[in-house]
């Protein structure tokens, strides 16, 4: 060992000697009386053992408050991701909540469709707009605009499922709509071949409505533009055909020759210029009498002139009257369809044989039945297809 190393430890050795000098304690117990000597080595041993255990409760307590930290630290990071955790449930909840909310704009919205093809065409589901009046390629007018409703499918996460449906419900109603609105062009067009407008029927129609008042029960907003638009041109369509379905257009008996004409004639009893109202057929006493077409029977009895007499109303201010008749086969408040026999042919009333007076009255004045009962080929089709749809209703119910 280098002297200078030496003269060092020996340095320190001094200095602690002379913080722990020997020292002697006295300890008495009775009457004996025991000295303890504690020597500089003894001091310090035991000086090194307090420090040691002052070092360790250090070091404990150092510990103690390091680990009182980290749990803390854990338990405020739990309480961080408790609140993340919260968080994404109501997110979760709240999404949960908006697809419900959206289902059920869509429910509505299909079940409104569903309501409307069911009345107006009597069956359920998604069917074939194309053939309700033949196939065409079309596309809505207003197939790229979108509703509120389609703006809220957008906006909701994983929406794809939903859009497509909310897009295929547009797509059908724009298609439907176009389809209604050619046929509803149709039933216009052959209301006008009769001579009858076509617009006074609709508006005649339209103030026979009725019924209690049931709130719409979906969001207003799940109506869209193609939807509403579609109710009108039903509600159009179903206003022209009922109208035009009851038109006289069927033969009221099947004598195939007239004996008069409407408008002006020779009176058959007097030869004075007269007006004629009606048309006559001529035929045997007992031939059935028809119903020119579907309506209820609104009059049986005699009128002056006419003899006996039967009229039926068909809605729209159309009545039809079957005059000089040998006996009734109806009754007052009877529905009757076009061809269902309603009377006998007969020669009661201001008559000179057999025959039957047909007449056809718009709000109560005559006008000529020969253009009811000449109809072209393809207005009697266009007729008949109305007819079958409502034939169709009424056995879906």
């Amino acid at each position: 060992m280098p002297h200078s190393t030496k003269t060092v430890a020996a340095g320190l050795r001094a200095r602690l000697v002379a913080l722990f000098p020997a020292r002697e304690i006295l300890l008495h117990s009775g009457d004996k009386v025991r000295f303890v000597c504690l020597t500089p080595r003894v001091q310090m041993l035991v000086m090194g053992g307090v420090s040691a255990a002052l070092l360790g409760c250090g070091a404990l307590a150092l510990s103690v408050a390091s680990q009182s930290a980290a749990i803390a630290r854990e338990r405020a990071q739990l309480v961080q991701q408790g609140k993340a955790v919260a968080s994404s449930a109501d997110k979760v909840e709240s999404y949960k909540n908006s697809v419900q909310t959206l289902a059920r704009d869509l429910e509505a919205r299909q079940d409104f469709m569903d309501d409307l093809y069911r009345t107006h065409f009597g069956a359920e589901g998604e069917a074939d707009a194309s053939a309700l009046i033949g196939k065409d390629d079309v596309k809505g007018k207003d197939a790229g605009k979108a509703d509120a409703l389609a703006r809220k499918i957008s906006a909701a996460p994983d929406s794809g499922p939903l859009l497509k449906i909310e897009q295929r419900q547009r797509r059908f109603a724009a298609l439907l709509t176009d389809a209604v609105e050619r046929r509803t062009i149709k039933a216009a067009a052959a209301i006008r071949s009769f001579g009858l407008n076509p617009d006074m029927m609709a508006r005649s129609a339209s103030r026979a409505q009725g019924g209690p008042f049931v709130p719409w029960r979906g969001d207003d907003d799940a109506l869209s533009s193609e939807l509403k638009s579609l109710a009108s041109a039903l509600t159009r369509m179903e206003m022209l055909e009922r109208g035009l379905v009851a038109i006289p257009s069927g033969k009221p008996t099947s004598a195939p020759m007239l004996s008069s004409s409407y408008g002006y004639r020779r009176d058959p009893f007097n030869g004075h210029a007269a007006f004629h109202a009606g048309l006559d057929f001529p035929g045997h006493t007992g031939q059935p009498i028809l119903a020119a077409a579907r309506g209820k029977v609104s009059f049986v009895g005699q009128r002056q002139g006419y003899g006996n007499v039967v009229e039926v109303d068909h809605g729209n201010g159309l009545m039809t009257r079957y005059a000089h008749l040998s006996g009734f086969g109806s009754r007052v408040g009877q529905s009757v369809a076009r061809g269902d026999a309603i009377a006998r042919m007969g020669s009661t009333g201001r008559s000179t044989g057999p025959h039957l007076h047909f007449e056809v009255r718009l709000n109560g004045d005559p006008i000529n039945p020969r253009q009811f009962l000449e109809a072209r080929q393809d207005v009697l089709q266009t007729q008949q297809v109305a007819k079958n749809r409502f034939a169709d209703i009424g056995k879906r119910g």
